[in-house]
């Protein structure tokens, strides 16, 4: 089991700390320090005052703010949580994406989601109606173009001629496609097209609001996993090929005094038995020095002493 976090700009509005190429720098470097192995940002480019003030938070462009992790790090991987892949033409996020990847050393891994938000839909001018026939077509672009020379596609939202786009990403076939969703589209997706399936947990009224299925528990997840895999091996392929993240609220957040350090143990332990290889660990966004101390405890206390597979 793996590691990684997303950097703690979880708030409206922000900690300016942690917004500052000194902040990221620091936070990316510490958690390479502290034995995380992923680390990424969200992606809202044109999110509402509505939605701010009902709990939404602000946002850096993620490729962008990845590629200055990607400098400051080594070993790292820049995994974002997550693109919304409908909100741009993927030939863009393939050049965005190769280009991260190589610069980086291999270091990306392309996490996508359909979205959810309509006003940031409206703003940026697609159609919310036709976002999962988008995505789809997007998916089909991104491996095509990351791994053929002259490709030609013919799709509802797509049309290209003979395109050739180099330099090449430097992961071999392409980076790793992980596709978030808590849906059952979302796991067919990942047997049709992708590398790994990034759900998150979703009590009742935050799959409503995020329109999404249920995912609050282990053993919730757990079916579903079971579900991904009946999928995959339909698909012809090796359920232990594919990457699953997710996030472990056992012991509560690690940010605080409170933390059970034991439970949560305990917890990531569940986890596991199920097919969990990656964890998603929170941090508090309010401020740079209480992250970091997080990254650093966190790192000592589960990581150092995580003794999963």
């Amino acid at each position: 089991m793996r590691f990684a976090i997303t950097h703690p700009m979880i708030t409206h509005p922000y900690d300016p700390t942690l917004v500052s190429g000194a902040g990221i720098a620091t936070v990316a470097g510490e958690a390479e320090r502290a034995g995380f192995s992923g680390f990424g940002f969200t992606d809202h480019p044109a999110p509402s005052q509505r939605w701010l003030e009902a709990g939404g938070h602000d946002a850096l462009d993620p490729f962008v703010a990845m590629a200055f992790a990607a400098a400051t790090t080594t070993t790292l991987r820049l995994i974002p949580n997550i693109v919304v892949l409908p909100y741009r033409n993927p030939f863009v996020v393939a050049k965005a994406g190769a280009t991260l990847d190589l610069l980086s050393g291999g270091r990306f891994t392309l996490a996508v989601g359909a979205g959810y938000l309509k006003g940031e839909f409206a703003a940026l001018g697609v159609d919310h109606a036709e976002r999962n026939e988008i995505f789809d077509e997007s998916l089909q672009v991104l491996k095509a173009i990351w791994t053929s020379d002259d490709v030609s596609f013919e799709g509802r939202h797509f049309n290209a001629r003979g395109i050739t786009a180099h330099p090449r990403p430097l992961s071999d076939p392409h980076p790793p496609i992980w596709i978030g969703g808590n849906s059952g589209l979302a796991r067919q997706r990942v047997a049709d097209y992708g590398d790994g399936w990034c759900p998150f947990p979703a009590a009742p009224m935050v799959a409503q609001t995020a329109r999404t299925r249920v995912l609050s528990t282990a053993d919730d997840l757990e079916v579903a996993i079971a579900d991904l895999h009946h999928r995959l091996e339909d698909a012809g392929r090796d359920p232990a090929s594919v990457d699953i993240a997710f996030s472990c609220n056992d012991g509560g957040h690690p940010g605080t005094d409170e933390f059970d350090v034991d439970a949560h143990l305990a917890g990531l332990h569940r986890l596991a038995s199920i097919g969990v290889t990656w964890i998603q660990a929170g941090l508090p966004g309010d401020g740079l020095a209480h992250a970091v101390e997080t990254v650093q405890r966190y790192g000592d206390e589960i990581i150092g002493h995580f003794d999963g597979p």
